[in-house]
């Protein structure tokens, strides 16, 4: 892949239909683009064998029929658990998404992605590392690139390493000492906040690097028309179903 240029449009959903789909599995994302959008965010991290997928939490239990800490199952296990029956029966028997899985069905349906380098404790690089690597790999030739995204800036180091040209985003969900040096200093391209961090001076702050202002996760329609209004260059919604994408 060559130079990128910036990946997203402005509204992304979140986790593929925020709430409305169990979070980060295909069925979601699929629902969310049924909602108009074209771009979403999602969370990676590995197997115990190095199998990049999807999953949020460190451990399965909120959002699968399994138990404990995931990075410590292989991907054959965790290939087999279901991702989809806590949501609602609907969806039972959802699986959760491989990153290679997840490749086919974002290059065939031509979407945009904002991956969030998820690690378990202890992965950061590592996984920052391979999920940069697997990403040049999967979306080689496509004419694609996805956002990497993460709280942790070893995970973005490691991406760096491998996978240099694909751009990054450094998430906070604090304002704390030197986090606008840390973003350029990780090379990033986008600041990605939590909403109610974002005020003008800091949306100016982060557009006079030449970096852009993202914010995650809002849901109230007076919260977003302020973010606009204050330039910010990217909404993260789980109300898919109320915010049109248009």
């Amino acid at each position: 892949m060559s130079a990128q240029a910036w990946p997203l449009p402005f509204w992304i959903a979140h986790r593929g239909a925020g709430k409305l789909a169990p979070e980060n599995t295909l069925a979601a994302f699929r629902h969310g683009a049924q909602h108009g959008y074209r771009a979403f965010e999602c969370d990676v991290k590995l197997s115990s064998d190095g199998i990049p997928f999807l999953l949020h939490d460190a451990t399965l239990d909120r959002t699968s029929n399994g138990q404990g800490v995931a990075g410590d199952l292989p991907w054959a296990t965790l290939s087999r658990l279901d991702a989809g029956s806590w949501h609602s029966r609907a969806f039972a028997g959802e699986p959760l998404p491989s990153l290679e899985a997840l490749a086919r069905f974002v290059i065939g349906n031509r979407y945009a992605f904002n991956i969030e380098i998820k690690p378990t404790p202890g992965q950061a690089l590592l996984t920052g590392q391979v999920v940069g690597r697997e990403v040049l790999r999967l979306w080689a030739g496509s004419g694609l690139a996805p956002l990497f995204s993460s709280f942790e800036p070893e995970a973005l180091q490691g991406a760096r390493e491998t996978a240099p040209e694909i751009l990054r985003g450094l998430l906070l969900d604090s304002l704390r000492e030197g986090w606008l040096a840390e973003a350029q200093a990780l090379g990033c391209a986008a600041v990605i906040s939590n909403y109610r961090l974002m005020d003008q001076p800091t949306v100016d702050a982060i557009h006079a690097t030449g970096m852009k202002a993202l914010v995650y996760t809002v849901n109230d329609a007076e919260a977003a028309q302020a973010l606009i209004a204050r330039g910010v260059d990217g909404i993260i919604t789980d109300a898919v179903d109320r915010f049109s994408p248009a």
